[in-house]
């Protein structure tokens, strides 16, 4: 069994630091190699860059937990980004094609039955911006 891990590339386990800029505010993730790709992969099939990607995660999680700085736990929470794209795709729940966009993808339907340690709690409906969505300026809210 543990020769299926341990014969991994070591170049995939060794930890890379990025630096971007989130809103003007410079900072750096560190992430290992083999994360960096997979956020590469996710940022491609939506025609950005990692940095626009992180960016944009960034965002929705600000929005989505009303936090408005960098979080601490913003490395952790790429890392289960990556993690719950494969176990996704394991699933079936995202196709590996990936010349299919994942915000082309409906997400309720994508999160739809899943075990409940793989989602939030009482979750709320997601922001505008994670369903794809821009408020106008001629539309209104209650």
């Amino acid at each position: 069994m543990c020769e299926i891990f341990i014969r991994a590339n070591p170049d995939s386990y060794q930890t890379q630091s990025r630096s971007l800029r989130l809103h003007g505010m410079a900072t750096s993730i560190r992430l290992e190699n083999l994360f960096w790709e997979v956020l590469e992969e996710l940022a491609q099939r939506d025609g950005m860059t990692v940095n626009q990607l992180l960016t944009r995660l960034h965002d929705e999680l600000a929005e989505h937990r009303g936090e408005t700085s960098l979080s601490a736990n913003f490395a952790s929470f790429l890392r289960v980004c990556c993690m719950r794209y494969l176990l996704l795709q394991n699933e079936g729940r995202i196709p590996a094609d990936t010349s299919v966009s994942i915000r082309s993808l409906d997400a309720r339907a994508v999160l739809d039955s899943l075990p409940a340690s793989w989602v939030e709690a009482g979750s709320s409906p997601l922001p505008r911006s994670a369903r794809g969505e821009h408020a106008s300026a001629s539309s209104s809210s209650p």
